[in-house]
């Protein structure tokens, strides 16, 4: 499996294996290597790899020849060495795709001509995002300045983390606080799933302990952007059901608590049998949760971990980012599909809307079918709904590679 190949290749691979024991149970995980996916048919194997081939030959064209890096900004605007870290972290789960590929060699340069003294790998913005992307793709290279930055990049993305800081409102970010356990853009901005999401992901695949602070911290903020009046204790989920989650427990700084979810709200029946409207659940981010709840180590009977996946039973699609529609889309399929590689079953059985369980669906062919149907002649992807940078080709061809990565792994 591609995550686990790039966690032995740089840090903590005991820690990984112990992590996996766990959250699998000894008796499902025969060794480090196991891959869930080799009951995917030759069919769709071949037209994955037919697609892959295709998606990286498109990206190796869009590689910048002066800097070695993708998607460059334009003059005078700040570089986000994160995309190029996307690019390299789907072509480096290639077989025959190593760090020696004059591509990822010059592309690797360029990612580390970020390094900041902070330990952090950034421009000037989105410090978060691009240094936890970038661990993900440093993991899976031997090169010893590589791997010299992994720790130090780890330890940055780790301090963003909300704990212990004062807060906008002027309160102690201690536990009990709405951020607590959160991660934003930068050590200052307001926390949300995304950013948390993206930061785990790269604590998990550089090889960070699941039982590290920062793993367990960020449950409590996770729970308390899952809707459901039994695990969350702040006011907005009061009286909710429906398990998935929202974008964040805060709007801004200025609303503190208040919660919220870029797909509006949703109403819902209360037990009295009055309806109220509550912040609506989406798909990216109930896999996002559902995700970071598994690298957390919660087991698959954990109340908190049944209901995300109840959620994402009853929505599950391909063809929409659902409570969103297109918007996020390809963020959607590359989160359901490291996600559901993580959960290690070949399948999923949608939740049918008379709540009786519908056929199972072998997802890894589903987003298969779904991805090689998009793929344009030249190899890209696109998608019209510019909304989180998926205008951008190159993003989201590397969204579509790493989902189909992970799809065969």
């Amino acid at each position: 499996m591609g995550v686990i190949r790039s966690t032995i290749v740089g840090l903590g691979a005991v820690a990984f294996v112990t992590c996996a024991l766990a959250l699998y149970g000894a008796t499902t995980i025969s060794s480090p290597l196991t891959s869930h996916a080799k009951q995917i048919d030759d069919a769709h194997y071949k037209l994955a790899r037919k697609t892959i081939e295709r998606a990286i030959a498109y990206l190796r064209t869009q590689q910048d020849d002066k800097t070695g890096g993708w998607s460059l900004p334009e003059e005078g605007k700040p570089n986000l060495p994160g995309i190029s870290a996307l690019v390299l972290t789907g072509m480096l789960m290639e077989p025959d795709i190593d760090e020696n590929d004059p591509a990822v060699k010059r592309g690797l340069d360029y990612i580390m001509s970020f390094r900041q003294s902070d330990g952090g790998i950034y421009d000037s913005i989105l410090s978060n995002y691009n240094t936890s992307l970038s661990l993900s793709v440093l993991a899976q290279v031997s090169r010893p300045d590589v791997v010299a930055a992994i720790k130090p990049a780890q330890d940055f993305v780790r301090s963003i983390q909300c704990d212990g800081q004062i807060g906008p409102d002027g309160k102690l970010i201690d536990k009990s606080h709405p951020y607590f356990g959160g991660a934003g853009y930068t050590a200052d901005s307001r926390p949300d799933n995304s950013n948390l999401a993206t930061m785990l992901q790269g604590l998990h695949d550089s090889g960070l302990d699941c039982n590290d602070p920062a793993f367990q911290r960020a449950v409590t903020f996770l729970q308390r952007t899952q809707m459901s009046d039994e695990l969350n204790d702040m006011a907005y989920a009061d009286g909710s059901k429906q398990g998935g989650f929202i974008y964040s427990t805060s709007p801004n700084n200025q609303s503190v608590g208040v919660g919220e979810s870029k797909a509006g709200m949703i109403e819902e029946t209360m037990d009295d049998g009055t309806q109220v409207s509550r912040l609506r659940c989406y798909g990216s981010m109930t896999y996002s949760g559902f995700k970071s709840y598994l690298y957390a180590n919660l087991s698959h009977d954990d109340p908190r971990v049944v209901m995300a996946h109840d959620w994402l039973r009853r929505h599950y699609t391909l063809d929409e980012n659902p409570g969103m529609g297109l918007q996020g889309y390809y963020y959607y399929l590359v989160t359901m599909s490291r996600s559901l590689n993580a959960w290690g079953s070949t399948t999923i059985t949608p939740i049918k809307a008379d709540g009786m369980a519908g056929e199972p669906r072998d997802w890894a062919n589903d987003l298969i079918d779904k991805l090689a149907s998009l793929q344009k002649a030249d190899g890209s992807f696109a998608n019209d709904a510019d909304r989180w940078m998926e205008g951008n080709p190159i993003l989201v061809t590397s969204y579509a590679l790493l989902a189909l990565q992970n799809a065969i792994d």
